[in-house]
């Protein structure tokens, strides 16, 4: 068999980009191949503080992220599931607590307690203010989790919220106490019920379009920092809030300055324009780190990137078979990430990291013969399967390179789609689209069950659009079973039964790759997090 050599990936995705370089249920965001940033807009003032130098990064109380897409002022608490959305979010507001792989960490909770694994109560914290200095009681959170559980706001949490069983029922017991009851005893109670960021009842109580409204940027919050300024697709300037329960932050503005191109936000960090960027290995191996004062730092997310097969299309097994069989991840990791330092490779849909992860599945090791002897064993000859990847995403483009490659060794013709990420989501969505085969990623929990909205049948995110009762009633089993042996027997059993439907292809696990000038500090303290990069900006410091 031929190989596909790390200088070809590069030199393909080279003659793809030109001189330029680089949305999951955590969308994802990716640079583009358009100018470094969007044409000048108008500013939209959301405070009365003026902005100064929004867009610099060398200002000496600004830290200036380098972001590779627009927030956008839909951005809100009950719908937003993009990274930079739920950044934007994490920087305005607070949630009850984050559930993390190393315990709780409490933000506006500060306890809980359970007599029967069915109800959970919270104690809140009562010394927090909304940045418009109104006090956050508990009628801020009962209200923030009845919007999520209504299935016309369309939130991102519903399914963490609402089962077939029943709905979690949130009550009041007095201003800093509420109670959650779950309609039946679940291991996953804690998790589920984490990370959905609490928004003011005095400002959203008479909304009814998360998406469309005057109040979204317009940042009455209790977190760390304020939005004040933005001008589409150029920046959003936050400002600290002096509210701010664990007091002032010490870094008095942050930028997200936003960068739709990787070669202008790599010469933006190295010039000291922007303090920090998400890169890939092939771009940190262009900076000269010592020399422009930066350091890196290198985190798992738990992220899965992969490859969906659209099963209305492509509804014979053997064909989704032989079309794994024909690939060959590990070229495709070392073209996309450079060493496996930056990843893991997985062979279920949970990471390699999780506790209920298991390789006692089907590895669809590359076997060219065996895809050609059940494509022929499918009476399918001639195939041409449309590809669609995020075109601006150089993992995508070596992934979807590749693919093209090895499908063409067995017979097959891969047409490739490089499409908009917004515009690739849209057409995932749509089960009666023209696409074979699409690639994307994602990033869930913790527990296996916050992956359901991937795979059970009609699931909001199960972009394969299949119909499988075996896989919705073991999603169903592990939920409600809190034996963990049994748990993990079950979740074996899963991960099994998805990879023989043979629709779904998982690539990799790679880590996120922070650069940073070293005069921001507090990077530890502030904890590099899935998805929105710090837990808590407020630890950020600039030194000197």
């Amino acid at each position: 068999m031929k190989k596909f050599s790390l200088v070809l990936a590069m030199a393909m995705m080279t003659s793809l980009f030109g001189a330029c370089g680089a949305k999951d249920p955590v969308v994802e965001n990716t640079t583009t191949t358009e100018s470094a940033v969007k044409p000048e807009a108008e500013s939209k003032t959301l405070d009365t503080e003026t902005t100064g130098n929004a867009g610099k990064g060398d200002a000496e109380d600004t830290f200036t992220y380098a972001i590779s897409d627009d927030p956008g002022e839909s951005t809100n608490v009950i719908t937003s599931s993009s990274r930079w959305d739920l950044s934007t979010i994490k920087l305005i507001y607070s949630p009850l607590y984050m559930y993390n792989a190393d315990g709780i960490n409490w933000f506006l909770a500060t306890g809980y307690s359970t007599e029967d694994d069915l109800t959970y109560v919270f104690k809140l914290r009562d010394d927090v203010k909304w940045s418009d200095g109104e006090a956050f009681t508990a009628d801020d959170v009962v209200f923030t989790y009845t919007e999520m559980e209504k299935k016309e706001n369309l939130g991102w949490a519903y399914s963490q919220l609402v089962y077939d069983k029943g709905t979690v029922e949130v009550k009041k017991i007095d201003d800093y106490t509420v109670s959650f009851t779950f309609p039946f005893k679940t291991p996953t109670a804690l998790e589920m019920l984490s990370q959905i960021f609490i928004m003011p009842k005095h400002i959203y109580e008479n909304v009814t379009d998360y998406e469309h409204n005057q109040y979204n940027l317009n940042s009455i919050g209790t977190g760390p920092y304020q939005a004040v300024e933005y001008v589409p697709g150029s920046y959003v300037k936050f400002k600290r809030n002096e509210h701010y329960f664990k007091g002032v932050p010490a870094i008095k503005n942050i930028v997200f300055r936003i960068i739709e191109n990787s070669d202008t936000a790599l010469l933006a960090l190295q010039s000291g324009e922007v303090d920090a960027y998400q890169a890939i290995p092939s771009e940190v191996e262009k900076l000269n780190l010592e020399a422009n004062n930066l350091r890196t730092y290198s985190y798992s997310e738990g992220r899965i990137g992969y490859f969906m097969i659209n099963t209305k299309n492509i509804p014979d097994v053997r064909v989704r078979k032989a079309i794994f069989y024909a690939l060959n991840k590990d070229e495709m990791n070392i073209a996309s990430y450079l060493s496996d330092e930056f990843y893991l490779t997985p062979y279920t849909f949970l990471p390699p990291t999780s506790s209920f992860y298991t390789e006692n599945v089907e590895k669809y090791a590359q076997d060219q013969e065996k895809a050609k002897a059940l494509l022929k064993e499918a009476g399918v000859s001639n195939l041409t399967i449309k590809v669609s990847y995020t075109g601006s995403d150089p993992a995508q483009t070596a992934q979807a390179l590749l693919l093209q490659q090895q499908l063409g060794e067995v017979g097959i013709n891969a047409e490739l789609d490089a499409a908009d990420s917004s515009a690739l989501s849209a057409k995932k969505k749509d089960p009666n689209n023209d696409i074979g085969i699409y690639t994307g990623g994602y990033i869930m929990g913790i527990d296996p069950d916050t992956f359901s909205s991937l795979f059970e049948s009609g699931a909001a995110y199960n972009y394969m659009h299949y119909n499988e009762p075996k896989i919705d009633e073991l999603f169903a089993q592990g939920r409600s079973e809190n034996d963990k042996e049994k748990r993990k027997e079950i979740y074996d059993k899963l991960q099994a039964e998805i990879q023989d439907i043979a629709a779904f292809y998982p690539i990799t696990s790679n880590n996120k790759i922070l650069v940073v000038n070293k005069r921001i500090e507090g990077i530890e303290d502030a904890k590099l997090v899935p998805v929105y990069t710090f837990e808590d900006t407020y630890y950020l410091k600039i030194a000197g």
